[in-house]
């Protein structure tokens, strides 16, 4: 067996996990986890992404000696770097304003519908596209010499070696996905410099090694090797679905949902666009053909609003409130910002003629019930739009702790939903360093290991699915 370090840094923490992996076997231990945790400056939000890095040292320290590292993370975000390597300040959050309103001065240039045709990238205000329009203009981006990813700066300040890792990049908004390289026509449009970003890379490439500073600072002996894995932490989550087929769809849980199909090709048409769908890259040239929800981040600032009450008290009374009592809108940017989130879902229950839920039982029933219910829109309409059909939905990520939620999206789709790994984005991680290292064969050999060794519970739908489409009309939604 060898051990691999997967970073995994999410939107609310980050962790350092090790697999250890052979032909037969694969066990993942936590060998530390930090909170990452943003910070308003007068500038705006910005991710604290020292201390994050100094969290990475400290979870490379716990590990132990390693056989290779990978990292993967959120997507869109960036750090500048000026013609030293330096950054140049904290990389922006994508939750911050500056954003707000650049979607309509782009479309000016390339026109909505155009610039999907030529990415097939869903509309995000927080799209790394808009941010660099809107970061155009400061002085922080007149200095820049080269744009690094969060998972490639991670990389760059372990290694001294730079590059852009592809599935990451896919959700730039600027990569072709038929041809898996920059657009470079959209890009010229809109006068982005694609010098700015470092060459492409894969899942698998080598990535370089570890610096002597971090061998020292770690207590690791080297040569370590750093592995480019599936970067975005969905691509990895999705390498590590533990399907036995292929007419399957995924449910990947967390701060956001994300939910949808892998595909061989892209889903570029005009109803795709318009049922907002995206096409991000994915292991082998899949694609990840799929709906950003918002997911449990709802529940998130809910709890913190409430001052942290015990999460499974808090499901236990949820579990026997009336069942789709309220539903609200899962995927509205209106729940996007931080702050008063139970107040604004009492408000958007009060807006459309629903019971306005009071407790904190009642408002975490809303929120499961919609995120089920937007689970079961996305899955319904990934199949009609990509012309395929599934039999089963693999949730994997931190939302298969929650059996209520697990079980309202078998209910909500109709669907028998398998639920599991937890920790999925990492084991993709360290799945790809091993089979770059020849531990383990293509992605179908990849699953059957995950099937063997991860622990997996089934959920059966109960009833019928009207009544979950009758809370969907009540949205006004297909």
């Amino acid at each position: 067996m060898k051990s691999y370090a997967a970073v995994d840094l999410g939107a609310s923490s980050g962790r350092v996990m090790v697999g250890r992996v052979g032909r037969h076997e694969l066990e993942l231990t936590e060998a530390h986890r930090f909170p990452n945790r943003p910070v308003r400056l007068p500038e705006g939000l910005r991710w604290n992404i020292l201390g994050l890095y100094a969290g990475v040292l400290e979870g490379l320290r716990a590990a132990g000696q390693v056989d290779s590292v990978g990292i993967d993370s959120w997507a869109v975000d960036y750090g500048l770097l000026d013609a030293d390597g330096a950054l140049l300040g904290n990389p922006a959050h994508y939750r911050d304003a500056r954003t707000e309103g650049i979607a309509e001065s782009v479309w000016a240039t390339v026109p909505a519908a155009e610039l999907y045709a030529a990415t097939g990238i869903q509309y995000a205000p927080f799209n790394t596209l808009y941010q660099l329009t809107a970061a155009r203009s400061s002085a922080q981006f007149a200095r820049a010499e080269r744009l690094l990813l969060i998972p490639d700066l991670i990389t760059y300040w372990l290694t001294g070696e730079q590059g852009t890792e592809l599935t990451n990049a896919s959700t730039t908004q600027l990569v072709d996905p038929r041809t898996g390289d920059w657009s470079y026509d959209v890009a010229a449009r809109l006068g982005i410099d694609l010098s700015l970003f470092a060459p492409l890379r894969r899942p698998g490439d080598p990535a370089g090694v570890l610096r002597a500073e971090v061998l020292e600072e770690t207590g690791l002996t080297g040569p370590v090797p750093v592995t480019a894995v599936g970067s975005h932490d969905t691509a990895s989550a999705v390498a590590a679905v533990p399907a036995t087929g292929e007419r399957f769809a995924y449910i990947c849980t967390g701060t956001w949902s994300l939910a949808g199909l892998e595909l061989p090709a892209p889903v570029l048409t005009e109803e795709s666009r318009a049922a907002n769908f995206t096409n991000e890259l994915g292991l082998d040239g899949t694609v990840r053909y799929l709906r950003n929800i918002m997911g449990l981040w709802l529940l998130q600032e809910c709890v913190r609003a409430w001052g942290e009450p015990e999460l499974g008290e808090l499901l236990r009374a949820a579990a026997v409130v009336p069942a789709l009592r309220s539903v609200v809108d899962a995927g509205d940017a209106a729940f996007l910002a931080p702050g008063r989130m139970p107040e604004r879902i009492a408000g958007a229950c009060r807006t459309s003629g629903q019971p306005v839920p009071e407790t904190p039982a009642e408002v975490t029933r809303c929120i499961l019930d919609s995120l089920a219910l937007a689970h079961r829109r996305a899955v319904e309409d990934a199949q009609r739009l990509a012309g395929t059909s599934v039999d089963v939905v693999h949730v994997v990520g931190g939302g298969v702790r929650n059996a209520l939620l697990c079980q309202l999206t078998a209910d909500a789709c109709g669907l028998p939903v398998v639920a599991g790994p937890t920790e999925a984005a990492a084991l993709g991680n360290v799945l790809v360093q091993a089979r770059a290292h020849a531990l383990v064969g293509d992605r179908a050999d990849m699953r059957r290991l995950l099937t063997r060794t991860q622990p997996l519970t089934r959920y059966e739908p109960r009833g019928d699915t009207a009544r979950w489409r009758a809370a969907q009309d009540r949205l006004g939604a297909r």
